[in-house]
C-alpha cells in the first residue's frame, strides 16, 4: 500500500524555481548513465551542480565531493544546496536522508526508479520537502519560463 504522496505539480515547480544549486548524489562520469545526462541538462538550465560521488574527483570540470557534508563545506557562506538529487539504489536512500537531516538540507529529490517510502516518509516527518520517483529533468523541461 502506497502512503507517500509527492507534492503537487505546482509545488514541484516552485521547488525547481527556488533552487539555484543542486547536489547530485551518485552522479556518474559515464555519459550513457542517466545521472550524467540529466545533470548535464540541469546544468544547462542554469543550476549550479555539486557532484557527490566518492569515486570521482571531478565531473565535467566541476570538483566532485565524496559526501554531502563535503559539498556543503565547499559552499560560500551565502550559498545553500537547494535540492539534493539522488541517483542511488533505494536501499541507500536512508543514509542520504540521515545526512540531509544532519546538515539541515531541505529538499530531497529521488530520481525516477529510486523508491524508498519509509525513508521518504521519515524525511517528510522531519520537515523536508521530498519528491520521489520523478525525473527532475522531465519536470524542469515541462516548465514554461
Amino acid at each position: 500500500m502506497t502512503t507517500f504522496h509527492n507534492p503537487s505539480l505546482a509545488d514541484i515547480r516552485a521547488l525547481l524555481r527556488a533552487a539555484r544549486t543542486i547536489a547530485v548524489v551518485g552522479i556518474s562520469d559515464n555519459p550513457v548513465r542517466p545521472s550524467h545526462g540529466v545533470t548535464t541538462s540541469m546544468r544547462d538550465f542554469g543550476y549550479r551542480i555539486l557532484p557527490v560521488n566518492p569515486a570521482l574527483t571531478e565531473w565535467q570540470g566541476i570538483p566532485a565531493h565524496p559526501t554531502l557534508a563535503a559539498a556543503v563545506k565547499a559552499l560560500s557562506p551565502d550559498e545553500r544546496i537547494g535540492i539534493v538529487n539522488v541517483f542511488r539504489r533505494p536501499a541507500q536512500v536512508d543514509t542520504v536522508v540521515d545526512e540531509c537531516l544532519r546538515l539541515g538540507l531541505q529538499t530531497l529529490w529521488l530520481q525516477q526508479g529510486v523508491i524508498n517510502e519509509p525513508a521518504a516518509a521519515r524525511a517528510v516527518a522531519a520537515g523536508l520537502s521530498v519528491v520521489m520517483d520523478r525525473c527532475i529533468y522531465v519536470d524542469r523541461a515541462s516548465m514554461r519560463e
